[in-house]
This record gives C-alpha cells, sequence and structure tokens, in this order.
C-alpha cells in the first residue's frame, strides 16, 4: 500500500505542518507545536464539519505534561529571581555581589528550562507515515542532533542563549576589571544571549505561523511565543543600555538597563505562568 499523498507548509526547508487524506476518506493534519506540546495531531472523519483530536500514548503525554511543567516552573522562577535582581540594583540597598547572585541563581533555572524544552522537542511522539500518519512514541533521549527540524532548531538555540547568558553571569563576579574588560567578558556574552533569544523567538513564531507573519490571539502557544519575544525585545534593549562608556567607566544607562531587565523578567515568568496550560 502507498503511503499517503501529503501536502506540506513551514518555513523555508523546514516543515512544521502536513495535511494528507486518509485511506478510508477524511483527512489528518499534524502540527509540529501540537504533536510535541500537547502530543496530538488533528483528524476530520469523512463527512464531517469539524476535527477531532487524536492523541499520542499514555507514555508520550506522561513524558509531555512532566517536561512542560518543569520548563514552565524553571521559567517563571528564573524570571522573577531575575526581576528581584532588577529591583533590587533599582529600589534595594544591595551590593553588586548581591544582584550578581540572584542574577546567577535565576541563570541557572533559566539554564534548566532551556534544556528541558530541548528535551521535550527530543522525546515528543513523531509522525510517523509508515504508520499511517499516527503519533509513535519512541526510547527516551537526552540528546539529539536535528538541525532542520525547525523546533529541535528552536530550542536549541535557546539553550544556547542561556549558557551565554551564564558566562555573563559568571563574570560578573569578577572585580577590579578594567573598562575594555567588562565591556569584552560581561557585555558581550549579555548581548550575544540576547541575540539567541531573539533569534529562537523568530523561530518559535516562524513554527506557529508555518512561516508567514500571523496574530493568532485565540492560539495560547503564539501568545507563549510572542510573549517571550517581547521580553526577549526588552532585554535586548537593557544589553545595549548596560554598555560601559570608556571614556567615563559609567554605563549609558543604568536605569534603562534595570528597568529593561526587570520587565523583561516578568515577561518570562507570565509565558512561563501560560506554559502550564499547553499540555496534552
Amino acid at each position: 500500500m502507498g503511503q499517503p499523498e501529503q501536502h506540506a507548509e513551514g518555513a523555508g526547508p523546514f516543515v512544521t505542518r502536513l495535511t494528507w487524506h486518509l485511506p478510508g476518506g477524511g483527512m489528518a493534519v499534524w502540527e509540529s507545536r501540537i504533536a510535541r506540546r500537547r502530543g496530538a495531531l488533528d483528524v476530520r472523519p469523512p463527512g464531517a464539519a469539524h476535527s477531532r483530536r487524536i492523541h499520542a500514548d499514555a507514555v508520550a503525554i506522561g513524558r509531555l505534561r512532566r517536561l512542560n511543567g518543569i520548563a514552565a516552573i524553571a521559567f517563571i522562577v528564573g524570571g522573577a529571581l531575575f526581576a528581584a535582581g532588577a529591583g533590587v540594583a533599582l529600589f534595594g540597598s544591595g551590593d553588586a555581589t548581591e544582584c550578581a547572585s540572584i542574577y546567577f541563581a535565576g541563570g541557572l533555572f533559566f539554564n534548566t528550562g532551556g534544556y528541558v524544552s530541548l528535551l521535550q522537542v527530543i522525546n515528543a511522539p513523531r509522525h510517523d507515515p509508515a504508520g499511517g500518519g499516527r503519533l509513535a512514541t519512541h526510547r527516551w533521549r537526552w540528546w539529539s542532533y536535528e538541525p532542520m527540524r525547525l523546533d529541535w532548531l528552536g530550542t536549541f538555540v535557546l539553550l544556547l542563549g542561556t549558557l551565554v547568558f551564564a558566562v555573563n553571569l559568571l563574570d560578573s563576579f569578577l572585580r577590579g576589571l578594567s573598562v575594555q574588560q567588562i565591556n569584552r567578558l560581561i557585555w558581550v556574552p549579555d548581548v550575544a544571549g540576547c541575540v539567541l533569544f531573539l533569534v529562537s523567538g523568530h523561530l518559535g513564531l516562524a513554527e506557529i505561523c508555518h512561516g508567514r507573519p500571523c496574530l493568532r490571539p485565540h492560539s495560547l502557544g503564539w501568545w507563549i511565543v510572542a510573549v517571550n519575544q517581547f521580553g526577549s525585545v526588552l532585554f535586548m534593549i537593557s544589553a545595549l543600555a548596560a554598555y560601559t562608556r570608556p571614556a567615563t567607566g559609567s554605563l549609558l544607562s543604568a536605569d534603562v538597563a534595570n528597568w529593561g531587565t526587570l520587565t523583561g523578567a516578568l515577561c518570562f515568568s507570565a509565558a512561563g505562568v501560560l506554559q502550564l496550560h499547553e499540555h496534552p
């Protein structure tokens, strides 16, 4: 029996949605985000006006629920700690070491959220054309290399961003640095991490919108990615404002840097709260 004819959509070489006719009539639709977050695909039986959602097996559903919960809580706590660090810098009496310690603790939660998000992609049920288009559950893996999957690439870039931020946060504990060393060891990793966050958010929007600009106010996944992307923009504004002027040794704008970090971090926490509800 030949495989059903498929219509693929996506961004560039990346496939994010497949539509095919079922052997007995009707249609099925696989979307990458729905499959890896909800563990489901949509099927419209012959003559039906609406699709119904078909889920993967209990093993896959259990994995996705656990991983989604861990990642969401990690981003909620990480964002809250980043906001607390910025709050101390703005309103508190803590010194630079105290702020750096709070940021570093938040960074560990961001690292966790980034890696668990990648695990969710790696261990999500896969579309199996040979099995009639159903979702198939595979063995657990801690790592994979799948750069031609848009969801894998987006979460991998996100993880890289959290690791680059970790370099910035570790270097923040160093004292007695020259202005040039501050910009090279602290500011450059900060900006690089923000760029990676923005790229990851762009890939996330491309996955949801299948390569086209879109507004989907009724889509929870769209709101999660959009809020995270807005937080990444605020982080970038904060990073640019944190550049240290060589002539004076002062930041371009300490207030903008701290407020950008605080509001951007709250966006990541808010997106984490929304993510708690995007599960099978």
